[in-house]
């Protein structure tokens, strides 16, 4: 079974929480804090394998989660880092954030290693909270927490030419001709379950890379048959060549599928029909004299105002075959060689629930304003206070979440201190 999208769940590991002890040793009954820091929790890594060619491995494990950093321990000694969580796909795959569907990440054209979710910081021991005034510090910093994420994996082949018609109009032979793929070749529709890719190697030039999409019929860009699933697969190619049966073998209409098709591409994405087309006209060795050059010249003249070039050929006996790959190969080098590559546009922000408690008291003997609780501890977990950009969102948090609302109802005055847990601050309007 070909699978080309899978929805997984992804989690880094969570930071390792800082460690509250203190010094026991003979002839030191009070020894200072001796608190370690906590372990970094593991990353989620993505990385290109070019041996696989599906995400048929999504199907059965949906769940993917990095290793967690080991806690602090006494004596300062630093728990272990959390190992990383490495996820092989295809190259070609792009990762979207499930819920907006913006892009994470596309795994294409070099981008073969890319970092998703950051384990979470190891959080630090009470060693680092000693000061004049609190030389026996009881609390230790808690470790970030992990970042996760719902994602949609979705296969896009890597192919300059994507090969489109209707079933059973020799796509397959063509494609089986042409390059070095071998699909399975049957005379009944949807013979062909799964995109197939091959490399076309054309004398005294560079080739090119083609890519038969499968199963497209009228309907398909809205889930009849099996061509929707695999349309995302012709946005990365910059040339189409639409085959057609013009020998009308099965009494199918040639001019008529191509506006079908035509229809279909638009349908799922407007931007396809901007891409350069030509049409190749199979099935011309079943006929004769007239019949050839009648079937030829009505394609021409239905698609002339559309700038569509016709080329006649025949995928059993090769009949056209070479000049068709030649003009494509010409088509190729007149457009932009950089190749489609879908830029990230999602940014991971960090949630802190805010159902969860938190008190504001002042400590008389301590001349401080206590501020605690566990949505205190998630927010520093996930708080760099010694940088800028952190300490302006501890700012936005204190505001947001009413606690300076609540400090100043106990009557803080400027200059007063605040304390969480082991970060002291004084309080300026």
């Amino acid at each position: 079974m070909f699978a080309d999208t899978a929805k997984i769940y992804i989690k880094s590991g969570k930071g390792g929480d800082g460690h509250v002890s203190f010094r026991r040793e003979k002839f030191v009954p009070d020894g200072g804090p001796d608190g370690g820091d906590g372990g970094k929790g593991g990353d989620v890594i993505f990385v290109v394998d070019k041996g696989l060619n599906t995400l048929n491995e999504f199907r059965y494990i949906r769940k993917f989660c990095a290793q967690d950093g080991e806690d602090g321990k006494n004596k300062r000694c630093t728990g272990n880092n959390g190992e990383d969580l490495i996820i092989k796909v295809p190259e070609g795959t792009i990762l979207r954030e499930a819920e907006s569907g913006k892009i994470v990440a596309d795994m294409s054209h070099g981008n073969e290693r890319q970092l998703i979710l950051k384990g979470g910081r190891g959080g630090k021991g009470n060693i680092h909270y000693a000061t004049s005034t609190m030389q026996a510090p009881k609390y230790a910093q808690p470790g970030q927490a992990a970042q996760e994420l719902d994602i949609i994996l979705e296969l896009k082949c890597i192919a300059d030419v994507g090969l489109v018609g209707f079933p059973n109009v020799g796509k397959s032979t063509f494609l089986s001709r042409v390059t070095n793929a071998r699909p399975k070749i049957a005379n009944y529709h949807f013979t062909t379950l799964n995109p197939n890719l091959g490399v076309v190697d054309l004398e005294g030039g560079k080739g090119f890379i083609i890519a038969d999409i499968p199963g497209l019929i009228e309907g398909a860009s809205e889930g009849i048959g099996l061509g929707h699933q695999f349309l995302k697969h012709i946005e990365r190619t910059k040339v189409i060549i639409h085959i057609v049966d013009a020998a009308s073998v099965e009494g199918r209409d040639p001019i008529d599928d191509i506006k079908k098709i035509n229809k279909e591409l638009e349908s799922y994405n407007p931007e396809l029909l901007k891409k350069p087309q030509i049409i190749a006209a199979n099935k011309i060795d079943v006929l004769y004299g007239d019949e050839k050059t009648e079937a030829i010249n009505k394609l021409t003249e239905a698609f002339k105002e559309d700038n569509i070039r016709v080329m006649a050929i025949s995928a059993v006996s090769g009949e056209g075959v070479k000049e068709l790959l030649y003009a494509v190969k010409e088509m190729l080098d007149n457009l932009d060689p950089e190749p489609i590559v879908y830029v990230p546009d999602f940014v991971y922000e960090p949630k802190i629930d805010n159902t969860l408690p938190f008190t504001v008291e002042y400590d008389s003997e301590e001349k401080v304003y206590l501020v605690e609780g566990p949505r205190i501890e998630r927010m520093l977990g996930y708080t760099n206070l010694e940088s800028e950009k952190g300490f302006d969102f501890f700012q936005k948090f204190l505001r947001t979440n009413g606690i300076l609302e609540q400090l100043e109802g106990l009557g803080i005055q400027e200059g007063d201190t605040v304390r969480l847990y082991g970060w002291d601050f004084d309080y300026y309007k």
